[in-house]
């Protein structure tokens, strides 16, 4: 699974094309932290077994907020948080659940699986597949596949009872925890080593930019 290391690289440079001109170290600061926090489930998981990728790697942990912004900023013709924040704090909070959305809770959803719609419907998903054209078949996608019907096991897998996500905190279930290898990856992959290079290097750029500027 990508590491949170990856997430944050990731997040990062979301954070870096959206915040434009409200660009500074607290802002992307905030914006990676809060990729990285969802990771926190991971403890979570070991107090309530099965809930590592579904306490906090929902669509409700953004969708909600969200909603919330929109209520605060748009339908209720006043924002409170304009009023603390101005344009800074409004720009920043929306790139925050952006980057949780696409750096984390999809970008997990589409390596190897997440519980998308926990509490309200426990099922892990797992999107993981690709996109291609052949010339015989086509335009061709696996990320999501149907069995008569119905969503396969491929993508529709287990619920938190009986799914587990290994973790350097909480390698098995089966096994006591002294006899596994706890691993903590950084970059599993060559691509997520160049992404997580790409990302943090384009945020440290940005920033020291940012300063010679002052």
């Amino acid at each position: 699974m990508p590491s949170t290391v990856v997430h944050v690289a990731f997040a990062g440079l979301l954070g870096v094309a959206l915040l434009g001109d409200e660009f500074d170290t607290r802002a992307i600061v905030l914006v990676m932290g809060c990729a990285a926090v969802l990771d926190l489930d991971t403890l979570i998981g070991i107090v309530v077994p099965g809930t590592h990728r579904a306490a906090l790697h929902n669509v409700w942990i953004v969708l909600v907020p969200a909603a919330a912004l929109l209520w605060d900023g748009t339908i209720r013709g006043e924002s409170t948080l304009r009023d603390w924040w101005g344009s800074y704090g409004h720009r920043v909070a929306w790139v925050s659940l952006a980057g949780m959305f696409f750096a984390h809770v999809l970008f997990d959803a589409f390596f190897n699986g997440v519980n998308l719609f926990w509490p309200l419907h426990d099922r892990f998903y797992d999107l993981s597949g690709s996109l291609l054209v052949t010339d015989q078949r086509g335009l061709v996608q696996t990320f999501v596949e149907l069995d008569a019907g119905r969503l396969a096991e491929s993508t529709a897998r287990g619920t938190t009872e009986n799914t587990h996500y290994r973790t350097g905190f909480d390698p098995t279930r089966d096994e006591p925890a002294t006899a596994v290898e706890r691993i903590f990856p950084i970059a599993a992959t060559g691509e997520r080593f160049v992404l997580t290079v790409a990302g943090l290097g384009t945020v440290l750029v940005r920033i020291v930019e940012g300063r010679r500027a002052d």
